[in-house]
């Protein structure tokens, strides 16, 4: 006859604390999702798929804000529960609170939390440096097509009507623009 014990039954704080976990994982894997899709689209220079996956990964920062206010709410709780400020919970103090299963299971979804938030960090991180590339590429060009060092880039029009013929059109500038590309064989 076995003497096994049977596992506890789940508590109403190991629920929520374990459902709190889950949103945050599902949420980081989103924005996870986001950043390595905003790199494809950087890599391939798909400057309308990058501004939509910021505006995706804009959206997940404000639902997670959602999520930071239950983080709290659950701290709280839980450094009441063990006669502590909120701020000074830790895992394995939460896990104080929680059957056996639930505290595994917290540790572990708290684990993959962690990993995912590393990724994201880390594809994040990559995205800028290529954004940094390709805007220090961009740089050097608009340098070479540069009249003797002159900034001809975009400039609005001042006055209804006008255009940008002054700072585009060759023939209107009164000295010469180098070659950037060499087209001719």
């Amino acid at each position: 006859m076995s003497t096994a014990l049977a596992p506890a039954a789940p508590t109403v704080f190991g629920s929520d604390v374990l459902r709190h976990l889950d949103a945050q994982i599902a949420s980081a894997r989103r924005l996870l999702d986001a950043v390595l899709r905003q790199g494809a689209a950087i890599r391939v220079r798909d400057v309308d798929s990058v501004l939509a996956r910021l505006g995706e990964m804009q959206a997940e920062m404000e639902r997670r804000s959602t999520l930071e206010r239950d983080r709290v709410r659950i701290l709280t709780q839980a450094g009441g529960g063990l006669n502590i400020p909120a701020h000074t919970v830790t895992l394995e103090a939460l896990a104080q609170l929680l059957n056996p299963h639930e505290a595994v299971a917290a540790k572990e979804r708290s684990a993959q939390l962690r990993g995912l938030l590393a990724e994201v960090q880390r594809e994040h991180v990559v995205n800028r440096a290529l954004m940094r590339q390709e805007l220090a590429f961009l740089s050097h060009l608009t340098r070479q097509l540069g009249v003797d060092g002159e900034d001809v880039g975009y400039r609005p029009p001042s006055e209804p009507g006008a255009t940008m013929r002054a700072t585009l059109d060759p023939s209107a500038q009164p000295v010469r623009i180098r070659r950037a590309l060499d087209l001719e064989a």
